[in-house]
């Protein structure tokens, strides 16, 4: 009896969770007897309010290479600091190897502009405006790797102000006023 209630509650919290598969790669082992088929899956999971990770299982079958990037994916969250609980506060870049991604913020309406596997992340982390852009790399596993290690680089203004010992306030009015010089310049360039 206390197994079913153990599995209930664990139902009950993966309705909390959206997981998204970003691909499955079948792998082939020759042997003696010919060849010897494994898949290894790579899932994304994330509570849609700032929590994301991702994880890579392998077995003889596919539900199984899921449910083990799924548990690994969930071992691994990161929590991320949003805008607004829509977008990201600043721009940042990530890499890893040969796969580089650029990530940008985005006024509310622009949707989630990125390729397939940086987009599965983003949905799962519960943004709703940004522009991505990988360069490099198409590999799903270097661009997952590399939105999450651009993902680790940001930080909230709360943060920033805590590291520079100033006030919140100081920090936002900073960025806002480096925001209205650009659309200056862009203004000034339009009329030339």
């Amino acid at each position: 009896m206390a197994r079913r209630g153990s599995e209930q509650q664990k139902r009950g919290e993966d309705s909390e969770f959206m997981e998204r598969l970003v691909g499955i790669n079948r792998v082939a082992k020759v042997v003696k007897g010919g060849r010897r088929f494994s898949f290894a899956a790579l899932m994304v999971v994330g509570d849609g309010k700032g929590r994301v990770g991702f994880g890579m299982g392998k077995a003889r079958e596919v539900p199984e290479a899921v449910r083990k990037a799924t548990e690994q994916a969930r071992r691994q969250m990161i929590r991320v600091p949003l805008r607004e609980a829509r977008t990201l506060h600043h721009d940042t870049k990530g890499r890893d190897g040969a796969g580089k991604v650029f990530l940008r913020t985005a006024p509310q309406g622009t949707g989630i502009i990125a390729g397939g596997p940086m987009r599965a992340v983003f949905e799962a982390l519960g943004v709703q405006d940004v522009v991505a852009k990988a360069i490099g790399s198409s590999n799903p596993h270097s661009m997952v790797n590399a939105t999450f290690d651009a993902l680790k680089n940001l930080q909230s203004p709360r943060q920033v102000a805590a590291r520079r010992g100033k006030k919140v306030s100081e920090i936002v009015a900073n960025r806002e006023a480096g925001a209205s010089r650009e659309e200056q310049a862009a203004a000034k360039g339009e009329e030339e």
